[in-house]
Order: structure tokens, then sequence, then C-alpha cells
């Protein structure tokens, strides 16, 4: 019974609800694996010396990408509000 748009408005928010769930599931995993809560930090390891480079550079790049879908899924559902 809801108007067309409504639907799609409704549909596109489950969607990106979804899909962070999923993003953060990832995140979360990462940040396990090396202690730490965001690629600056993970960045910061590998700096120090702390995590081996050649060990976490696939990671490291995941990790930048998920936080940048993260923030991108979020910026989408904030336009929907």
């Amino acid at each position: 019974q809801l108007p067309p748009e409504e639907l799609e408005r409704e549909s596109l928010r489950f969607f990106l609800k979804h899909r962070l769930r999923l993003v953060e599931s990832q995140l979360l995993g990462l940040a396990r694996r090396y202690g730490v809560q965001t690629i600056t930090e993970l960045d910061a390891l590998v700096q120090k010396g702390q995590v081996h480079e050649a060990e976490a550079f696939e990671d490291y790049f995941e990790f930048d990408h998920l936080e940048a879908e993260r923030d991108a899924l979020l910026d989408s559902l904030k336009d929907l509000a």
C-alpha cells in the first residue's frame, strides 16, 4: 500500500543497511586480526615494524577499501533520511 517512490526508498534503505552490516563485519574481522580500529592504526603498526608489511599488504588495501565503502554507505543513508 506504499506509493512506488516510498517503496523504492525503503528498499534502497534496507539494502544499504544490509550492505553496511556486511562491510562492518569484515572491518571488525580485520581490526581484530591486527588489534586496531582503523587503517591509520594499522599503518602505524607497519611503520613501527610491529606488523610486517608483506604479511599485511593485502589486508591493508582491503581495510582501506572497506572503510571507504562504509563511509559511502553512511553518506547514502544520510541522504535518504
